[in-house]
C-alpha cells in the first residue's frame, strides 16, 4: 500500500456546514494526481477504517499540487479537513479581462489556481487578430467569447483602467443576456495595484464602467489571493449579485475608443 492512497481536492458539506457529505478523491499513482471520483463520507470512513490513507491537496499558482492535511475519522465523522479545500459546486462560466502587456503572468497564475473550479471562457493570446477593426473585435468579444459567460473577472493593476479592450469586455458582459440575466462582475486588485490590501478601492484607479457598477452595488471588488476557496467564494458572490442586484446594473457610458495610457 502507498504511503498515501487517495488525494482529496474538494469537499461537499451539509447545509449546516458541520458534516462532510462527500469528497473528490484521486487515486495516488506514483504521487500523481489523476482523474477524480466523488466518494461519499460513508465510503471514505470505511476505506480509512480498512487502513487506506487519504490526504488533502491544495493547488498552487504554478498549477502544481501541494500536500495538505491527512483526513482522519473517529468512526462516524471525517476530521482534520484542510480549511482551504474548495467546495464541490457548479463551475461558473468565467471570462478573465486584463491588460495583456502588464498582467499576463497573473492571468496565467489565476487560471492555474482555478482551472478545475471554473469553465474558462477567456480570450487567449492570438484569438483576436490585432489587425482587425475595433468594431469586429467588439463583436467577437461579445458574441463569441462572452455569449454565455456568467461571471466577468477583471484583474486590476494600475493601468487596467485605461485599456479600451477591458472596457469593451465589461460592457459586453453587461449588455449580452445570458439566459434571463447578465454576467456578474468581480474586480480583483492585484499586488501591483495601489489599493491592494489597503482596505479601500479608489474609483479613479479602476475602469470607469467597473466603478459605476461597484458604486451601485452590482459589482464587487476584492483583493487577489492564492486561496482557491476564497476566490471561489468571490466568484459565487458576483454570480449571485447578477440576479439579486440586476436593477443596479449600469452600462450607460459610451465605450472607450482609445487606450488612455501605454
Amino acid at each position: 500500500m502507498n504511503e498515501i492512497d487517495y488525494w482529496v481536492s474538494k469537499v461537499k458539506w451539509d447545509a449546516n456546514g458541520t458534516r462532510i457529505i462527500s469528497m473528490y478523491v484521486h487515486l495516488n499513482e506514483d504521487n500523481s494526481v489523476g482523474v477524480y471520483e466523488e466518494m461519499s463520507r460513508y465510503d471514505i470512513i470505511k476505506y480509512i477504517n480498512d487502513g487506506y490513507i487519504f490526504c488533502s491537496i491544495i493547488k498552487q499558482e504554478n498549477g502544481k499540487w501541494q500536500k495538505g492535511n491527512y483526513v482522519i475519522t473517529d468512526g462516524s465523522l471525517l476530521k482534520n479537513i484542510d480549511s482551504k479545500l474548495p467546495f464541490i459546486q457548479t463551475k461558473r462560466k468565467t471570462f478573465v479581462s486584463y491588460y495583456h502587456k502588464d498582467d499576463s503572468d497573473y492571468k496565467k497564475k489565476f487560471l492555474n489556481l482555478m482551472d478545475d473550479l471554473i469553465v474558462n471562457k477567456s480570450v487567449e493570446d492570438g484569438d483576436i487578430n490585432s489587425d482587425v477593426s475595433d468594431e469586429y473585435a467588439k463583436q467577437m468579444i461579445q458574441k463569441g467569447f462572452l455569449h454565455d459567460t456568467t461571471v466577468l473577472i477583471v484583474l486590476l493593476s494600475n493601468k487596467t483602467k485605461c485599456r479600451k479592450h477591458v472596457d469593451w469586455e465589461i460592457s459586453g458582459a453587461l449588455n449580452y443576456k445570458v439566459g434571463d440575466s447578465y454576467a456578474g462582475l468581480l474586480g480583483l486588485k492585484l499586488p501591483t495595484h495601489d489599493d491592494y490590501v489597503s482596505g479601500k478601492c479608489t474609483y479613479s484607479k479602476i475602469p470607469d464602467r467597473l466603478a459605476d457598477n461597484f458604486k451601485s452595488g452590482y459589482a464587487i471588488v476584492r483583493d487577489y489571493t492564492t486561496d482557491r476557496k476564497i476566490l471561489q467564494g468571490y466568484i459565487e458572490e458576483a454570480y449571485s449579485l447578477r440576479k439579486k442586484n440586476a436593477d443596479k446594473r449600469v452600462n450607460s457610458r459610451v465605450q472607450m475608443k482609445n487606450d488612455t495610457c501605454e
